[in-house]
């Protein structure tokens, strides 16, 4: 059965699940239930012990943004501004390549107005800062990358700007229940693409 990692933050852990039941039966799907991949040096980091531990796997998805852009206090600046952003990206592509496995990227999900949310998955006590120009500018250089990389783009951008605010919880920076299982069917269908099983 064919092996598919999924890496990102707590938008990822709000959609992994619905991408197992999707994918039940046709592939053995893997991340970490408690971990939230966070930045990309973070997941960068994930990664590294995913393939440690687990080995090969066919398809690599992944997503990062929101901590990468968040301005945290007393910083005044991006945990990772853009051009960093895109350091570590490059590098998470390269570790999954060196490691076999095919690639796609998510897209960070919109943002209705600026706020502030504290993150749900128990990894940051602080509140995570959020703006759709940051979300924006982020998502354009990662899709600019993995078009000159020739990796496929899921956008769970556009997907969220469909729906009805978004499809943003109360906390307005994660998704609600059918946010997050409409980005796990666009997520599981792009994924059996991939395999060469849609």
């Amino acid at each position: 059965m064919k092996k598919v990692l999924l890496l990102g933050d707590s938008i990822r852990m709000g959609y992994d699940d619905y991408v197992k039941e999707e994918l039940d039966g046709k592939c053995e799907v893997v991340y970490d239930a408690e971990d939230n991949g966070r930045f990309a040096a973070y997941t960068l980091w994930q990664a590294n012990q995913m393939f440690k531990h687990h080995g090969h796997f066919d398809v690599v998805h992944w997503n990062n943004g929101y901590w990468d852009m968040n301005i945290e206090a007393p910083m005044t600046e991006a945990m990772h501004p853009v051009e960093e952003y895109v350091h570590f990206l490059k590098r998470i592509i390269k570790l999954c390549r060196e490691n076999g496995a095919k690639i796609i990227f998510a897209t960070t999900t919109p943002i209705l107005e600026p706020g502030m949310a504290a993150d749900n998955t128990g990894t940051q006590a602080d509140s995570i800062n959020y703006n759709n120009e940051w979300v924006e500018l982020y998502n354009n250089a990662a899709k600019k990358l993995m078009a000159e990389e020739n990796i496929p783009v899921n956008d769970l951008y556009a997907l969220c700007k469909e729906g009805e605010h978004y499809y943003k919880c109360p906390d307005m920076l994660h998704l609600t229940e059918e946010g997050y299982r409409k980005c796990a069917k666009q997520a599981a269908d792009m994924i059996l693409k991939e395999l060469g099983e849609a």
